[in-house]
């Protein structure tokens, strides 16, 4: 049914995972260049499972919980693998442990201040995060070796992508900051009610 694919969509993001890993893994140009490709497609249907679920009017409970985790799935995945096979250049393992570790830290905030019924919505600067940091992610997972398959080889893909993954990690800091100020906000505003109800 037309309803179920906003849920579809981020289900395939997650399907995606081991397929870019894998990929990755075989570390030829032309699965360097799938799983690049791969990537986008998934980063497109983050854009669209939210955007149809509002349009059609079907924000689930699942959908809800399934879009967070598929991102951070995406995300940590594909930086773990790059990792992990020595594919960070220029010093990008450090923004990679930057942009994970926020990741970890404002799941932990939203799921401490959902119980106590409170959202932690996006901000504007956020997305410009996020979108830096698929980018970024992307020509990494490209690298070198498809600007070569593709006889680019003029364009320092590998260069690029650690220039914007370096940004992505500075814009990961101010709204990590501001996640975290916002938390401790509603965690101080919490006590104080505790406070003052006279037992």
């Amino acid at each position: 049914m037309l309803t179920d694919l906003p849920n579809l969509l981020t289900l395939s993001r997650i399907v995606a995972v081991p397929v870019v890993v894998l990929l990755v893994v075989i570390n030829t140009p032309g699965t360097d260049c799938a799983a690049c490709v791969i990537f986008i497609l998934a980063g497109i249907t983050d854009y669209l499972d939210g955007k149809l679920a509002r349009a059609w009017h079907q924000n689930s409970d699942l959908g809800r919980m399934l879009d967070p985790i598929a991102d951070k799935l995406l995300v940590g995945a594909c930086l773990m693998v790059l990792a992990g096979l020595a594919r960070l250049p220029y010093w990008t393992l450090y923004p990679a442990i930057i942009i994970l570790s926020r990741e970890i830290l404002v799941s932990g905030l939203r799921e401490y201040l959902a119980t106590t019924k409170v959202g932690l919505p996006v901000t504007r600067l956020a997305k410009w995060k996020t979108g830096v940091q698929m980018t970024a992610i992307g020509f990494l997972l490209a690298g070198d070796s498809t600007a070569g398959l593709l006889h680019i080889t003029w364009l320092p893909v590998d260069l690029l992508g650690a220039i914007m993954l370096w940004i992505a990690a500075a814009l990961t800091l101010v709204t990590g900051w501001d996640y975290l100020s916002t938390g401790i906000q509603h965690v101080t505003r919490n006590n104080q009610s505790v406070g003052n109800i006279v037992p």
